[in-house]
């Protein structure tokens, strides 16, 4: 007791009157806590993650959903803070809701910015099957997380580039409609101009952006057309050389 009348005293001091670690969740879902306020105090004291870590389990969506925002702009940010827990957000990219997978896919993609164990080359598999996912916003979120990731590792780079060209090949779903395809094209071309030099078959990339200069959307036709400005007369002039 006397232990933990002490740790509440500290956790009261970082927190700005919050006396304990239960406190601090009840706020965060009654919402007298703001994830911005939160982000604030994390950042003061990095030694509140693992209280981040506890809410994103939380029954309560409130918590979980504020802490999980918390930890993905620590991401951003202090990747290096949250590389020791990799794991656990590697394991989030199960989790039955779809906002924690979400989250945890840009989090894992930022954390590969430190990965100097290659934690995430040992779950590539496992990461780029969510582009399975039957829902639009899953899949956008790994392809638009891809080119952070090949930034990162340019040696996985082809690995990536072989992933996101099977975009074209997704079954339509409810989720994932005619259009909701071509928003994700577009994405998977931003995603290349990332890190284009990157790539050694960059042949298949070119015709990929090809394919889709006449489309009915008409930011895609942009986005194709200037990426093909932009890196097709290298290529073609590569070839000649």
């Amino acid at each position: 007791m006397y232990l933990k009348c002490i740790f509440d005293d500290e956790f009261s001091e970082k927190t700005g009157g919050i006396s304990t670690g239960n406190e601090f969740l009840e706020r965060l879902a009654d919402k007298s806590l703001t994830p911005e306020k939160l982000w604030d105090l994390v950042k003061q004291d990095f030694g509140l993650i693992p209280r981040l870590l506890e809410g994103v389990s939380s029954s309560r969506a409130g918590i979980r959903y504020g802490c999980s925002k918390v930890l993905m702009e620590l991401s951003e940010v202090y990747p290096e803070k949250l590389y020791p827990y990799m794991g656990f957000f590697i394991d989030l990219l199960d989790n039955e809701y779809r906002i924690l997978t979400w989250n945890a896919i840009a989090i894992v993609a930022n954390l590969t910015k430190v990965d100097r164990d290659k934690r995430f080359d040992a779950v590539f598999d496992k990461y780029y099957s969510l582009m399975n996912d039957g829902y639009m916003a899953t899949v956008a979120n790994v392809v638009g997380h891809s080119g952070e990731i090949a930034l990162a590792k340019p040696y996985l780079a082809d690995r990536i580039t072989n992933e996101l060209l099977k975009v074209d090949d997704h079954a339509v779903t409810p989720h994932l409609t005619e259009e909701c395809k071509r928003v994700i094209v577009e994405k998977t071309i931003q995603s290349f101009d990332m890190f284009f030099d990157k790539i050694n078959e960059k042949e298949k990339v070119i015709s990929f952006a090809e394919r889709h200069v006449q489309t009915s959307r008409k930011t895609l036709n942009t986005k194709a057309e200037d990426f093909l400005r932009k890196w097709r007369k290298p290529v073609n002039e590569s070839r000649l050389v």
